[in-house]
């Protein structure tokens, strides 16, 4: 099977899907580029198509409303877009960290590309750190990610990692995510996104606070069954035979993690808590909801229905300490 994840860096300890390549930590953005497997461009020509005729090849004719999108180490094709369609260059997404990890104090984690191009992304600790209680480590993180087939949005997303399971979810305030997407009918401008990322930024603490409520909220049995059943099984295809199959699998395998079976399901926030509810449902989408294979789940969990049943699920254990 062919990996969605071509190339991909990293430091520290091995991803939660154990891809990539190790990079010393502070490395500049050229090795990161290079490792990553974003040392390329998009390059840009008009759709052109023969025009046959009786006899004869014909002529090749443009159709300049058209786009195809390639890349210009291998040539292969990304995408057909719109005229008008704005790039973001693979080196873009690296360079927007240069000065928060030269002066912010930011600091380059993963970086690499999907689905051999069309989707590239670079991950960085911002230094922001909470500890709930039994030592459960939360830390902050900016996502910056982007697609060259109409698929995502130029999209910085505030994140915290769960160090105990690597567990990632979106920083959301209010039921709405902070994350900033810039459409790719508009330029990018990365001085502008990092105005509006200091406002999400500043949002931490806010944050914080809501999951270290999350964390006192003692749950019954009967409510953490409740929030797994509205979590799970809200579908929008009320036809699907096999959906209820399926939500019961995940059904008793969120419900094992979170009594007990989870990755750091015994610590003090998380047993018997609001927390942990979330954090079960945040390990079964990053760990062990079925995919194809570690690329697919990594593509889910950061920009598919894995984000949104993230989503779902912390708008969920918010409204149990509203």
């Amino acid at each position: 099977m062919a990996h969605l994840v071509q190339t991909m860096a990293y430091t520290g300890q091995k991803p939660w899907h154990e891809l990539g390549n190790l990079l010393p930590r502070k490395q500049s953005i050229d090795v990161w580029a290079k490792n990553a497997g974003m040392d390329w461009e998009i390059c840009e020509t008009p759709v052109r198509y023969m025009a046959e005729q009786a006899g004869s090849l014909g002529s090749i004719m443009s159709f300049d409303d058209q786009k195809v999108l390639y890349r210009s180490d291998t040539k292969a094709p990304l995408s057909v877009v719109g005229g008008r369609y704005q790039v973001v260059q693979p080196k873009e997404v690296l360079e927007f960290y240069r000065d928060l990890t030269e002066i912010s104090g930011f600091e380059l984690e993963t970086a690499g590309v999907l689905k051999a191009g069309k989707k590239f992304w670079a991950l960085a600790k911002t230094g922001k750190e909470s500890v709930l209680k039994g030592n459960d480590v939360v830390k902050g993180y900016i996502l910056l990610a982007t697609s060259c087939d109409g698929t995502l949005a130029t999209t910085a997303t505030p994140t915290t990692i769960r160090v105990v399971c690597n567990n990632t979810l979106a920083l959301a305030i209010n039921g709405a995510t902070s994350a900033i997407k810039v459409p790719h009918s508009t330029s990018f401008d990365a001085h502008s996104v990092k105005k509006q990322l200091g406002i999400a930024v500043s949002q931490w603490d806010s944050f914080m606070y809501r999951m270290k409520t999350l964390s006192e909220r003692k749950v019954k049995s009967h409510e953490s069954m409740n929030y797994f059943l509205k979590v799970l099984c809200q579908s929008d295809s009320q036809s699907d035979v096999s959906q209820g199959l399926v939500n019961e699998r995940a059904l008793k395998k969120v419900q094992a993690m979170y009594e007990g079976h989870g990755r750091g399901a015994e610590l003090g926030a998380a047993s018997g808590t609001a927390w942990g509810l979330l954090c079960a449902i945040t390990e079964y989408v990053d760990h062990e909801k079925r995919a194809r294979s570690p690329e697919y789940r990594i593509d889910s969990a950061w920009f598919g229905q894995g984000a949104t049943l993230k989503q779902r699920a912390l708008d969920h254990a918010i409204q149990m300490i509203s």
